[in-house]
């Protein structure tokens, strides 16, 4: 995608790696509207970016989706970037019963919500003359962590998704990124200040910078051991991973 002149829709906007990802794409020229549940971060991150606009958008709600794309296409017919970044993290236990709650949490809000929210748009941008649909997964994606089974199998899902989208748009005009995501200081895993994770800032620069290229997945380079783990190994390095993680979270 270019990284200016845009009219862009960003879920999960109001916190973590979403406002990150509004907060620079707005400094950068571009008419960015945040969507989110909570309207109180969307007033806080609106009021601190004069002229960002703000939608209340709950992805785990296909009616609460379509109203909020009707608004936005009203408001803004000139829309041609959608980030799919709203997501939930929460631990379970694969090794025993599964909690209902949890796992389809995360499978509605991570993996449903992004293919309906991408679906309320798809008509309206193969209809702009340039647009982008970027999805918001996760290096669990390629290399899960056993605590967080049922995230990580939404993100694998939610890659396979794009595959198979970015395939069938091939021939117009929307392109799909993915953004794949290290452990990133958000407070979503950890505490916001968390010295081992990456820092917010460096992340979206990083991230920013790679969207703006002709890349179909955005991998920084902190992330590249955790996307790159798949192969003959991988079932030793999900163990190995594994067991470091277990003494730390």
């Amino acid at each position: 995608m270019q990284l200016t002149g845009n009219t862009i829709l960003i879920t999960g906007g109001g916190s973590g790696i979403g406002r990150g990802l509004a907060e620079a794409l707005h400094g950068l020229g571009n008419t960015v509207i945040i969507a989110g549940r909570r309207r109180v971060l969307l007033d806080e991150v609106a009021r601190a970016h004069p002229g960002m606009g703000t939608v209340e958008l709950d992805v785990g709600d296909p009616e609460s989706i379509a109203r909020a794309a009707e608004r936005v296409l009203a408001d803004h017919p000139d829309l041609d970037v959608l980030i799919n970044n709203a997501g939930i993290m929460l631990r379970d236990d694969a090794a025993g019963p599964v909690d209902e709650t949890v796992l389809t949490s995360q499978l509605t809000t991570n993996l449903l919500g992004a293919i309906r929210t991408t679906s309320a748009f798809i008509e309206h941008l193969k209809g702009r003359p340039r647009a982008t649909v970027v999805y918001n997964s996760s290096t669990l994606a390629f290399t899960p962590l056993a605590q967080y089974a049922a995230y990580s199998a939404t993100k694998a899902a939610l890659h396979s998704y794009a595959l198979s989208q970015r395939f069938r748009l091939r021939d117009t005009s929307v392109r799909v990124q993915e953004i794949v995501p290290p452990w990133v200081a958000t407070g979503l895993v950890g505490e916001p200040d968390d010295d081992r994770a990456m820092p917010l800032a460096d992340f979206v620069s990083q991230a920013v910078e790679a969207l703006g290229t002709d890349v179909e997945e955005v991998v920084v380079d902190a992330a590249r051991i955790y996307r790159d783990n798949a192969g003959p190994g991988e079932h030793a390095y999900v163990t190995e991973l594994n067991t470091a993680m277990a003494r730390i979270l």
